[in-house]
């Protein structure tokens, strides 16, 4: 039996307008798990300043945007009654178990994270360290709580995995069992929400085109409107999985439609296959109004009141810092620091 409490941690960056792919992808399985687990929710500001400031705004954005996601948290479903919700530079271990961490974690493991390299791109030499340190502060996210459980994409399983080698190193290194081996949580249906105008594309927040997402700020006409000019292909709506291959628009209305209704994909196409997508299109609409149109009018509610949303973060921040700190002063111990 595991000496470490069952414990969730996760967290988004405040930068642009969160979107479906936020909302199915992580936010909704959050929302879930408050019923099973201790979670911790955090907006990872401190992660957002990683890239260059064209990127993430400048001081004054980062500070709207801070208290904006965590409005699109509270107006998703996460109760900061039954949560922890803050933001993480309001609590100092991250950044103090990031430095053990980082003399812990081995150059060559973060040579090997992708995202740095996708996110640098071609001007490598011009990125700063944070960006290339990411994983590291995401490891020490984590593992100053003791998480147990990570929700994460696809997209962030290799950052999980350096979080696991750092937890298993420095206990290795220490002769102690002292931090969980963090284990994935990749839940639900449409876990990967893809472009609304290219199937092959990630729903992103820094895509051009608004068309290509569906914003957790969107009025019911925007929703609407954007999926019924969501792009598909000529053909109709196949009655099987097997008829999606191929078709990433298709797969990835489908999957929007089975994640959003709580069916499996094979249920959705056993509803609508063989009729045509202009149908199937109006009928997804429907239920994208439904679902996401009372996130927007909840967020706009809570933000006419910064006061309140200040106070959950500041609450949130005191709270996490409790578990936190006698973690992080236990690691400093360890490592053989001067601990007062």
């Amino acid at each position: 039996m595991s000496q470490f409490k069952p414990r969730v941690f996760s967290g988004m960056q405040p930068t642009g307008n969160l979107h479906l792919g936020n909302y199915l992808g992580a936010m909704l399985n959050w929302v879930r798990m408050q019923a099973s687990h201790e979670t911790i929710y955090c907006v990872v500001d401190m992660h957002a300043i990683t890239q260059a400031m064209s990127v993430w705004g400048g001081p004054k954005e980062l500070n709207t945007a801070t208290r904006n996601v965590a409005a699109a948290y509270m107006a998703a479903g996460i109760n900061p009654k039954r949560s922890i919700l803050f933001n993480q530079s309001q609590v100092a271990e991250h950044g103090e178990l990031t430095w053990i961490f980082n003399c812990v974690a081995r150059l060559g493991w973060l040579n090997r994270m992708t995202q740095f390299k996708e996110k640098a791109g071609k001007d490598r030499e011009n990125a700063s360290v944070g960006l290339y340190d990411y994983p590291v502060l995401m490891a020490a996210d984590i593992l100053a709580y003791h998480a147990t459980h990570v929700p994460v994409g696809e997209d962030q399983k290799q950052h999980l995995e350096l979080c696991r080698d750092i937890a298993i190193k420095f206990n290795n290194d220490f002769g102690v069992d002292f931090f969980p081996i963090t284990e994935p949580v990749i839940m639900g249906p449409a876990t990967r929400v893809m472009s609304l105008r290219d199937g092959t594309k990630k729903m992103s927040k820094s895509d051009p085109s608004d068309l290509s997402r569906i914003n957790l700020t969107d009025s019911a006409d925007d929703i609407a409107k954007k999926i019924r000019k969501a792009k598909t292909d000529a053909d109709g709506l196949p009655s099987d999985r097997e008829g999606l291959e191929g078709r990433p628009e298709a797969d990835n209305l489908v999957g929007i439609y089975a994640a959003l209704a709580g069916m499996e994909a094979d249920a959705v196409l056993k509803q609508f296959g063989g009729g045509q997508f202009s149908s199937f299109k109006n009928a997804l609409a429907d239920l994208s109004v439904a679902k996401l149109a009372p996130i927007a009018v909840e967020m706009n509610r809570l933000l006419a009141d910064p006061g309140y949303v200040e106070g959950v973060l500041n609450d949130g921040a005191n709270r996490a810092r409790a578990i936190a700190a006698p973690i992080v002063k236990e690691a400093r111990k360890i490592v053989g620091f001067v601990v007062g």
